[in-house]
């Protein structure tokens, strides 16, 4: 007995046909633009490296934030004036060792040292009033920023020397940037505790004391008390 033949479907017009194929075609395009969209748009970790100055794909700093990162205090390298105390001028070992230091922890664009009046050129004699040695001092400072304009300029002083480098941070006429004192001597020979130069100072200062410790602790517990 013969089978019956199977009919084929009719194929639809291809008005109706174009019409069923366009929705696959553009379910098409959409996946192709979205996928593009992905490719082309920068991560999260892309747009922190622009931020920082970076170049993508390299992952590298350019410009001046290579140049900072590094060398970080070469933008603000410090000019240090370094004065001597009461007992010995700027070519005692102490100084010279100290000078090395300072230049090394500070990475100073000058360490600049010098004497007082008093002691120069080999000169021996007694110190007089640290109010008395203010202006040879300013004399120094002014040569040395006049050296290495627009660098923030940090006074340091060894004991009388650093009573000096406050004074001179607490008047009108020098642009300081910070004090560091090695052994301020805030006691006078007679006993009197000399503060007022430190109450009035408004410039940041650093105290490097060891025998004077517990007097440096007592006037920063007064201060914090006023």
């Amino acid at each position: 007995m013969a089978r019956p033949k199977r009919r084929r479907a009719a194929s639809p017009p291809p008005e109706e046909a174009a019409a069923v194929a366009a929705p696959s075609k553009s379910r098409s395009n959409r996946k192709e633009a979205l996928m593009k969209s992905v490719v082309q748009q920068p991560s999260k970790k892309s747009k922190r490296n622009q931020k920082d100055g970076l170049k993508q794909g390299e992952g590298e700093p350019s410009g001046s934030v290579a140049e900072l990162k590094s060398n970080p205090h070469k933008l603000a390298a410090p000019l240090v004036v370094f004065a001597h105390g009461a007992g010995a001028n700027s070519s005692h070992e102490w100084m010279v060792r100290w000078k090395k230091l300072l230049a090394e922890a500070t990475n100073a664009v000058e360490v600049v040292t010098f004497d007082y009046p008093y002691c120069a050129n080999g000169k021996k004699g007694a110190p007089p009033k640290a109010e008395k040695l203010v202006e040879s001092h300013r004399e120094e400072i002014s040569r040395a920023v006049s050296q290495h304009p627009g660098h923030p300029l940090v006074l340091v002083g060894k004991s009388m020397g650093s009573r000096v480098s406050c004074i001179i941070a607490g008047t009108e006429g020098t642009d300081v940037a910070a004090v560091v004192c090695l052994g301020y001597p805030l006691k006078g020979a007679n006993g009197a505790l000399r503060d007022q130069t430190l109450l009035e100072l408004q410039t940041p200062v650093l105290f490097v004391q060891v025998q004077l410790i517990a007097w440096t602790m007592l006037w920063q517990a007064q201060f914090l008390l006023k």
